[in-house]
């Protein structure tokens, strides 16, 4: 990817993360303490990750993936019906995942 492309690249990251954290009914500072940050710092970093002036690193996203109850691929949803489906996929059992790509597989060869 050269320059102009990750100028124009919008992360999905920021968005994701704002929608669960929402969703699961927790603050910023709320979050950001749970997942190991400073009380003092916690607000103002989820707010940048948030923003999207700063990422977090793997490491924190993936703690705060486990948080909120989603998986980490969610974060890197571009689009609402996979973030739907990685949340959905995310809740069942292993013997429904591999019930589900049996019948992705079929659906695809048709």
């Amino acid at each position: 990817m050269d320059y102009e492309e990750s100028v124009l690249f919008n992360s999905p990251i920021p968005e994701r993360l704002k929608v669960a954290r929402k969703r699961k009914g927790v603050s910023q500072k709320t979050l950001g303490v749970r997942v190991g940050m400073d009380e003092s710092s916690a607000s103002p970093r989820m707010n940048q990750y948030e923003k999207g002036r700063h990422t977090p690193d793997i490491q924190t996203l993936r703690l705060i993936a486990k948080e909120l109850d989603v998986p980490l691929n969610y974060f890197f949803c571009e689009d609402e019906i996979s973030a739907k489906l990685a949340c959905l996929i995310y809740k069942i059992n292993d013997e429904e995942k591999k019930k589900l790509v049996s019948l992705l597989i079929e659906l695809q060869e048709k």
